[in-house]
C-alpha cells in the first residue's frame, strides 16, 4: 500500500473541494475546503523531492491546462494527469511529462462504456500509459461510475466483471468515492472491502480519509494492495487530521 499524492485544480488554482458539489451551473455553490496560495508546481516539486510517484494532477473543468503543465514539468514522469483527456490530446500530455493519462468521461460516453473510443485510445498511447478513473457514487446497493465532474451517473457499476473487462486496456484504476470526497467523514468501507478482494491491476482509492485509522482500515480491508490518496485532511491542504511528512515517510514508494 502506497500514498499517492494529488494536485486538484479548479480555475487554475490548487483546491480541495467537496466532490459532490461540482456543477456546471454557475449559480451552484461550490464547496471549497482549501484554496492554495502556492502554485501547482510547488506541490509537484515537493512530491519530487520526496520521490513520491504515481500521484495525479486532476483538472476540474476548464482553465487548468497551464497549471497542470507546470506541475508535470516540475516532476516529469512522476505524476499522472486527468480531466478532459481524449484521443486527440492524450499524447500531448504524455509529451509534456505525464507518466499516464487518466480518463473517465470520454470513455464512459452516453452512460455506457464506449469500447471503440477505449480501443482507439490504447492504440494511440498503449495500455501501459492509461489509467481509468472509475470514480463512483452509490445508488441502491451499487457503486455506479460517475462522469462529467462526477455529476452524471452511468449505468456501469464497479464490479469484478467490469474491472476484469477493462484491465486489458489500462495500467490501473483511480477510484474516488464521490459521496464522501472532501468531507473527511470516513471512507466508503464497503467499496474498499470489495476492491480489496479483487486480484488485478493496481487500484488507488480516494474519498473520506480523515485520520490514520482510515488508512489502517484501507490497509486491512484492501489486503495491503490498495493505494490511497488524501486531500482535505492533509496539513499541506489546510487539514489537521494527517501530516504529509508522515505519509511520505511511511507510505512512499518509487514505482509509478
Amino acid at each position: 500500500m502506497r500514498f499517492r499524492p494529488c494536485i486538484d485544480l479548479h480555475d487554475g488554482v490548487v483546491k480541495q473541494i467537496v466532490g459532490a458539489s461540482l456543477s456546471d451551473t454557475e449559480s451552484h455553490a461550490l464547496k471549497t475546503n482549501f484554496r492554495a496560495e502556492k502554485p501547482a508546481a510547488w506541490f509537484a516539486d515537493r512530491y519530487r523531492e520526496d520521490n513520491l510517484t504515481g500521484g495525479h494532477v486532476i483538472q476540474l473543468g476548464k482553465g487548468n491546462a497551464a497549471a497542470a503543465r507546470s506541475a508535470l514539468s516540475q516532476w516529469p514522469g512522476g505524476m499522472q494527469v486527468g480531466g478532459g483527456i481524449d484521443a486527440d490530446n492524450a499524447r500531448q500530455w504524455l509529451d509534456v511529462g505525464a507518466s499516464h493519462v487518466i480518463v473517465t468521461s470520454w470513455v464512459f460516453h452516453d452512460g455506457r462504456i464506449h469500447m471503440p473510443r477505449l480501443k482507439q485510445l490504447t492504440r494511440i498511447i498503449g495500455p501501459s500509459r492509461l489509467v481509468l478513473d472509475l470514480s463512483c457514487r452509490k445508488r441502491g446497493d451499487d457503486y455506479l461510475v460517475a462522469t462529467d465532474r462526477w455529476q452524471t451517473f452511468t449505468t456501469e457499476a464497479v464490479t469484478y466483471p467490469l474491472l476484469d473487462r477493462l484491465s486489458a486496456y489500462c495500467d490501473g484504476f483511480l477510484i474516488h468515492a464521490v459521496d464522501v470526497e472532501g468531507r473527511c467523514s470516513g471512507i466508503e468501507a464497503d467499496l474498499v472491502a470489495y476492491l480489496g478482494r479483487w486480484e488485478g491491476r493496481p487500484v488507488t482509492y480516494a474519498g473520506g480519509i480523515s485520520r490514520q485509522q482510515d488508512i489502517d482500515m484501507i490497509d486491512t480491508l484492501g489486503n495491503g494492495s490498495i493505494d490511497f490518496t488524501v486531500g482535505s485532511a492533509l496539513d499541506i491542504f489546510g487539514g489537521s487530521g494527517l501530516r504529509y511528512d508522515d505519509l511520505a515517510r511511511h507510505y512512499g514508494g518509487s514505482s509509478v
